[in-house]
């Protein structure tokens, strides 16, 4: 059957009570396509199958369903399942998890964790929302500066089966401070009896556990890093953050910006199953804040409304120059939103990001005046048609400016730059726009 029937398919073989056909169907699918598949059907279609999984590939899968959904899991299952379950958890992933559950949910989950894994979970929620220090691993094979390479793969050996990942060994002092990081590759290649210290790279980066977890992220992107070192304000070793958490973040943080971009708010979970209020009261907000902030732009016609009597042709062109205005801005801004979140764009880049849009929105405008300009002559006549090339020229420098410097502005104030992106940037050009037309159109036509 099509890929795109599975839930189809899924939902089905759960309402015959069709469990062989069920276990057939886990069988033909991978842990990743059995949780997209899972996250696309309602909650109680999803618990059927997801309780027929081996414990192996049980928790393969809830690991790959989003917090959302694998709340809804957890509350269907009976408390035996529902403690197995967490306990078999990375620490990373079931802080997150219960970081973000309601309170019913993680005070159920960490009464039943073991002591260990509570201790080390509570230590993992005792870091700031949002920081490195909730996302990292704990569980890592620590190696000492001073041992041999023999004795370092001895260790290896002996604990690499209890932590998250080996590629990457953090290696210490005498008191747990970060020496720096080996590869297991460097320490398979190297020479028995030559001693650790000589192969650490000793100027890999690392960040604090209370820093951004995006920024960790980005980091790791950047210097193309499989694991990142984490350490207190000691410069004391604490964990890892490990690649496959690193994307998750940072697909996390371009999901939200998209989302604000659109001018709408981040919804959680996967679309398909999303309903219709839940995605409707995600966007009513910001488009009410954007109808009443275009009341700027009926402000201005009114005030205007004398010049428009005298010369009702100039009408003719608003919409053009207020969508013209509108795109320009909009391209800057997402420019510089994408460029901030990359790290190619500082705050102190904003005189030079202004005066580089400025050019850019310059040369924009005057290849679109051009255009604008034998439209205009075709339609209305040469005076008009200069105002509007004008304006054109204007409006573009000015809408490039504006974009550019809102999403760094905002930043510097602390307000996620993709707020201030898209969709109030072209509300704020629009009115701004109409202001230099008319201006433009009184100073050329003398009306």
């Amino acid at each position: 059957m099509a890929e795109d029937d599975s839930a189809a398919e899924l939902t089905e073989l759960v309402e015959a009570n069709d469990l062989t056909g069920i276990r057939l169907w886990l069988a033909e699918h991978q842990p990743y396509e059995i949780a997209d598949e899972l996250e696309r059907v309602p909650s109680h279609i999803a618990l059927v199958p997801f309780r027929l999984l081996d414990k192996d590939r049980e928790l393969e899968v809830f690991e790959e369903l989003d917090p959302v959904h694998q709340q809804e899991i957890l509350l269907g299952l009976r408390a035996t399942a529902f403690h197995e379950l967490l306990e078999s958890m990375d620490p990373d992933d079931r802080a997150r998890l219960i970081g973000e559950a309601p309170a019913k949910i993680a005070t159920r989950a960490l009464a039943g964790l073991s002591p260990a894994q509570r201790k080390m979970t509570a230590a993992l929620l005792g870091y700031p929302e949002g920081s490195v220090g909730r996302y990292m691993t704990p569980e890592t094979v620590i190696l000492h500066r001073d041992l041999t390479v023999g004795r370092a793969l001895e260790v290896v050996r002996a604990n690499g089966a209890d932590a998250e990942t080996v590629y990457t060994l953090p290696v210490v002092d005498d008191g747990r401070r970060l020496a720096g990081t080996v590869q297991l590759s460097d320490l398979v290649i190297s020479d028995d009896e030559s001693l650790v210290k000589d192969i650490v790279d000793v100027l890999v980066p690392r960040v604090s556990a209370t820093e951004p977890a995006e920024e960790a992220a980005r980091l790791m992107q950047q210097a193309n890093m499989v694991a990142l070192p984490v350490v207190d304000s000691e410069e004391r070793f604490v964990g890892l953050l490990t690649f496959d958490d690193a994307l998750e973040l940072i697909e996390a943080a371009d999901s939200e910006d998209i989302a604000r971009q659109s001018g709408a708010s981040p919804v959680a979970g996967h679309y398909v199953a999303a309903g219709v209020v839940r995605l409707a009261r995600a966007r009513s907000v910001w488009l009410l804040l954007l109808i009443v902030a275009a009341t700027l732009t009926v402000n201005v016609m009114q005030g205007f409304e004398a010049t428009l009597e005298q010369v009702t042709a100039l009408a003719l062109f608003v919409p053009m120059l207020t969508g013209t205005g509108g795109n320009v801005g909009s391209q800057s801004a997402t420019a510089i939103v994408r460029a901030l979140a990359v790290g190619e764009v500082r705050l102190r880049d904003l005189p030079k990001v202004a005066w580089k849009e400025s050019r850019v929105g310059l040369l924009l405008g005057l290849m679109l005046a051009a255009i604008a300009m034998l439209i205009g002559t075709a339609l209305v006549g040469a005076r008009i048609a200069v105002v509007v090339a004008v304006s054109v020229i204007a409006i573009c420098t000015w809408a490039a400016v504006i974009g550019s410097t809102m999403p760094l502005l905002a930043r510097r104030v602390g307000v996620d730059p993709a707020v201030v992106s898209a969709p109030l940037v072209s509300t704020l050009v629009d009115a701004t726009g109409l202001l230099i037309y008319f201006t433009v159109a009184r100073l050329i036509l003398g009306v």
